[in-house]
């Protein structure tokens, strides 16, 4: 069984006197049959059929085809279908597929005489002008046959099995849209005002993330602006809105792959980024568009600590704001004698970590990247974040070995920041990991881990003693 990796990757508005926010949910996981099965498509062609013509009728706006591949039995989800389909209305699709991934995904309701299946459909969709690569959400669907032909009767009977699915801003109600220089905001019912925001705020963050990232990205950031921390959750592929409580943004996208990644998405959480003040939103949206340049070049190898303390430099490069302001937790730490003895870890950004090791793992994390930019320049910052997350190399005594390779499982989140570990190459020692990072460091540092944790002890303490 092979699976993407998934990764969660928080994010920070401490210094803005806000609660912490947060970064990255990586693409949905592959479905996957028992092994030597032949692949769903290949035993239920017709399906796959049927899910073809269905999305052909998106492409070309025909209501009655996309209607047509709905059980007219099953009244109350044709009509929501119906609503959906008028909802994509003005939505700039450049593309639309679907894929059955599975017909066994999830217990069906006991019951019936017709033959059903509980099939898993991956969408795949691209918005002109801004997708090189679609989008994956994942589809848990009930299909059923009559007359020789399938239908799609449910997308609610696998949510007992915690099979949900991702419902998208168009399975919400309806869309509206706001276009910047470099930015796309898809909301709800909210006010227009408020997507223009978002969008002139983005179009600030992308030249000052160009100006920190120098790699090669695609300057172009999608947002999506739901109406409700509810609707938010949907688009996260979650139907319990209480674990995200706090976070202003999530970022989605696959690290460390190539530009054939499925795209990357900010999802705002309306509740938690109204209470932000100005620096805040500014922070928040200048971190997640970091993540979004930053993604190819972050992997399994990369360490929390450098692409969360990247993302916070790049935000706050261009602030000129008292170390201590922007640390408050790490400087209250400090003055009491509590300098940390290590740089944060994965496990302090980590479900059970708690507010306050959160908060001062971040705060140590961008205190590592700016005394990097300060002490060694800003291009070694960089080729050291591409070096740590060069997930072709394996270092050991006799050099480079073989590629590390990406692990299942979708990680745990906290209750402020969603942040999760990341996932290391099967049968892989954490020691193992860390002397990657080592080996990375002294290539392009010329000081080992154990020097470089001295050095930044010591610019924590002066910066936040200031």
């Amino acid at each position: 069984m092979s699976y993407q990796r998934a990764r969660r990757r928080p994010s920070r508005a401490g210094a803005a006197g806000c609660a912490a926010l947060v970064l990255a949910l990586l693409a949905p996981l592959a479905g996957c049959g028992p092994a030597g099965s032949p692949p769903a498509t290949a035993r239920f062609p017709d399906v796959q059929r049927m899910l073809d013509t269905r999305a052909r009728a998106v492409e070309r706006q025909d209501a009655a085809g996309f209607l047509a591949s709905v059980d007219p039995r099953a009244v109350g989800y044709r009509d929501r279908q119906r609503a959906m389909f008028a909802h994509l209305k003005g939505v700039p699709l450049a593309d639309w597929h679907y894929d059955l991934d599975s017909a066994d995904a999830f217990p069906l309701p006991a019951g019936g005489d017709r033959t059903r299946l509980a099939a898993k459909v991956r969408l795949r969709y691209r918005l002109k002008g801004f997708d090189t690569a679609p989008v994956h959400a994942v589809q848990y669907l009930t299909l059923t046959e009559r007359d020789g032909r399938w239908l799609i009767s449910s997308d609610t009977d696998g949510a007992a099995a915690g099979r949900s699915g991702t419902r998208q801003l168009w399975d919400q109600g309806p869309v509206k849209l706001v276009r910047g220089r470099y930015s796309l905001v898809l909301g709800g019912g909210a006010q227009r005002a408020r997507l223009k925001d978002l969008a002139h705020r983005v179009d600030r963050a992308v030249p000052a993330v160009s100006a920190a990232w120098k790699g090669k990205w695609s300057q172009k950031v999608v947002v999506e602006a739901p109406d409700t921390v509810e609707g938010m959750a949907q688009l996260m592929g979650s139907d319990d809105p209480s674990g995200y409580a706090g976070i202003a943004a999530v970022t989605t996208g696959e690290a460390g792959v190539s530009t054939t990644a499925p795209a990357d998405r900010v999802i705002i959480n309306p509740d938690a980024y109204e209470e932000l003040n100005d620096l805040g939103r500014r922070v928040v949206l200048t971190h997640e568009t970091a993540h979004v340049a930053t993604r190819t070049a972050t992997t399994p190898a990369t360490p929390l600590w450098l692409s969360e303390g990247f993302a916070d430099w790049a935000a706050y490069r261009g602030i000129r704001r008292k170390a201590a302001l922007t640390a408050p937790e790490l400087t209250r730490a400090v003055a009491a004698g509590k300098l940390p003895a290590r740089l944060p870890t994965d496990e302090d950004f980590g479900f059970k970590a708690g507010a306050d090791r959160l908060a001062k793992a971040y705060e140590g994390s961008w205190l590592a990247c700016r005394m990097i930019a300060e002490k060694w320049g800003e291009a070694k910052l960089l080729a050291f974040y591409r070096a740590a997350g060069r997930s072709a190399t394996q270092v050991s005594a006799g050099g480079a070995g073989a590629p590390i390779e990406a692990a299942s499982s979708a990680t745990a989140a906290s209750s402020r920041s969603r942040p999760a570990t990341p996932a290391a190459r099967p049968g892989e020692r954490p020691k193992a990991r860390a002397e990657r990072t080592d080996h990375a460091m002294r290539t392009q540092l010329g000081v080992s881990m154990a020097e470089f944790t001295r050095q930044w002890r010591a610019f924590v303490r002066k910066q936040l003693a200031r």
